[in-house]
């Protein structure tokens, strides 16, 4: 079997975006931002099973080793919130035509202040260009997940989680993937075994978990886009 998985970011004006950085403020980017121009100007990405995209959750995942049985590129920049990657969004997709799609991004958003209204408008809006842009793809959205470090914003991160899970339930558009459930002790709580030693990015076993849903995810992916909760 041939997976294809991507996780991106959609293209709107900045100035919709609320809560949008300086445009000075996109600019700390520039060097991963030019390695994905220069992956593409040398044909890496377009025949590609596999395009991971968002935030630095998806940059330390080493997806080559994770899924072997698949040609894997990962575009995730560390630090970035969704304006950010809708900034760069010609340079993160140019030359891919993704089957699938897993997108994780939001969290930073959330720990910049924006309101999870805000948030969530922002990714509903993304996974509606990727639907547009990419009509037979697989779209999946990876739950922002429950760290130790921003334990205090989880339940405006658990907020954006609700609404985009409700819209994920209501078409047949995309899925969403909860990854964080797998990240918590029976009590609830972020399990910091899965962590490294900052709580907020995980380790080799936090990155097995997840790689253990979106396998799971991928496994299923024979039958047309579903639209309804492919993890809960």
């Amino acid at each position: 079997m041939r997976y294809f998985l991507t996780a991106m970011m959609l293209a709107i004006p900045a100035a919709a975006i609320g809560g949008v950085p300086a445009a000075d403020g996109f600019a700390r980017f520039a060097p991963e931002i030019e390695a994905f121009s220069r992956q593409q100007a040398a044909g890496r990405a377009a025949d590609d099973d596999a395009l991971f995209v968002g935030s630095s959750s998806i940059r330390l995942w080493n997806v080559a080793r994770s899924f072997p049985d698949i040609d894997a590129v990962n575009r995730g920049f560390g630090g970035a919130t969704t304006p950010d990657v809708l900034h760069y969004y010609p340079q993160v997709i140019a030359g891919c035509q993704p089957e699938s799609v897993i997108v994780y991004v939001g969290e930073n958003d959330i720990a910049a202040g924006r309101s999870p209204d805000l948030v969530a408008a922002d990714v509903l809006t993304l996974l509606g260009k990727i639907r547009t842009d990419f009509p037979h793809a697989r779209i999946a959205y990876l739950s922002m997940k429950h760290s130790p470090l921003r334990e205090d914003l989880w339940a405006r991160m658990a907020a954006v989680n609700a609404m985009v899970k409700a819209r994920a339930m209501t078409g047949k558009s995309f899925d969403f993937l909860d990854v964080s459930k797998s990240l918590l002790t029976n009590d609830g709580l972020p399990d910091k075994q899965f962590y490294t030693v900052d709580g907020l990015h995980m380790n080799a076993l936090g990155y097995a978990r997840w790689t253990a849903i979106v396998d799971a995810y991928l496994d299923a992916a024979h039958s047309p886009v579903t639209g309804k909760l492919a993890s809960s």
